[in-house]
């Protein structure tokens, strides 16, 4: 029996993607099914200087809604958002969302990244794309690399998206005693690099003469003060997500606590050019330390952005990480 080290090992969630090969960009939808369709606690912690989301002030603690029905990630930039709808409509038609008077609304929070400088830039996940990802949902392990919110996602665009190297979506999870499950689901597209758990760059920015990767913390000591505003978008956007019992405020921290996974494998992290978002879920079941999940969601964010590098193909002219230091694979 194949071992479900990915998000979907979390009870109560269904992962699918929708992918354009051709134009290289796609999206993902995290289904919260729940017990009758009644969804997920959610959570959201944004920290990039450019996001692109939708739905997430009622995260926030103080607000009336405390639970979501999907997430979608996608590629597009703020074209993108467009997907969101194609999730909602497959929701309502199944009759899943909060009851609002004669009707049920389903919550769909979102968030987008910039892949239009990869393949094409007229291709756009829309409505029509998010249903399918919507249809494609299911519990088994979820695919990574270049698929789906991944598909257009690179690392290191210091020196032009020409520069960077391909990454993609990447997923991990722990599980813990007494039946806890914490796992993650990120697309890895910063302006930054990805390095690994002993600090190594095994995808980012390359260097425009000469091979293997340039640095994008030595090219910015560099650049200082002289770094044009130019630079392609980027962005890192997931969900974190645990079969524990919390609330929407312990949801929050829950999902503010999985950026330090972020910024161990991102170097820069959460820049003016990035959204850098995440998402966290609660499926409700386990009794568990919110400090405890929020731990742990650190180490699988950081987890799924090492794999979301290594399962990534070359594409759009960009080589894999594997491609560039073969010996790190």
């Amino acid at each position: 029996m194949t071992t479900n080290d990915t998000l979907t090992a979390v009870s109560g969630l269904k992962v699918g993607h929708a992918t354009d090969e051709a134009g290289l960009t796609g999206c993902t939808v995290v289904l919260c099914d729940g017990p009758s369709g009644s969804g997920a606690v959610g959570g959201v912690d944004q920290r990039g200087g450019a996001p692109g989301t939708r739905e997430t002030d009622l995260l926030r603690p103080m607000h009336l809604v405390q639970r979501v029905h999907a997430v979608v990630l996608a590629g597009g930039s703020a074209f993108g958002l467009a997907a969101a709808d194609g999730a909602v409509r497959y929701l309502a038609e199944r009759k899943i969302g909060y009851k609002a008077g004669p009707v049920k609304v389903p919550i769909v929070p979102a968030a987008i990244l910039f892949d239009l400088g990869l393949g094409s830039s007229q291709a756009r996940p829309d409505a029509e794309m998010g249903y399918r990802a919507c249809l494609a949902a299911s519990t088994e392990p979820v695919a990574q690399g270049n698929v789906g919110a991944g598909t257009g996602c690179s690392a290191g665009k210091l020196l032009g998206a020409g520069r960077a190297t391909k990454t993609g979506i990447g997923s991990a999870a722990v599980k813990l005693g007494g039946g806890l499950v914490v796992a993650a689901l990120i697309a890895v597209n910063p302006f930054g690099d990805v390095v690994d758990a002993q600090g190594q760059v095994i995808a980012g920015t390359r260097p425009l003469r000469g091979d293997g990767f340039a640095g994008s913390l030595a090219l910015l000591r560099g650049l200082t003060g002289r770094l044009a505003l130019t630079v392609a978008g980027a962005t890192v956007i997931g969900v974190v997500a645990t079969n524990a019992r919390l609330n929407k405020e312990q949801a929050n921290k829950v999902a503010q606590m999985a950026h330090d996974g972020l910024a161990r494998a991102i170097r820069p992290a959460h820049t003016m050019f990035d959204g850098d978002t995440i998402f966290a879920l609660a499926t409700g079941k386990v009794r568990a330390s919110p400090t405890l999940v929020g731990a742990y969601a650190a180490e699988v964010v950081a987890e799924a952005i090492v794999a979301a590098a290594r399962h990534a193909v070359a594409a759009g002219g960009l080589p894999a990480g594997a491609d560039v230091l073969p010996l790190r694979r």
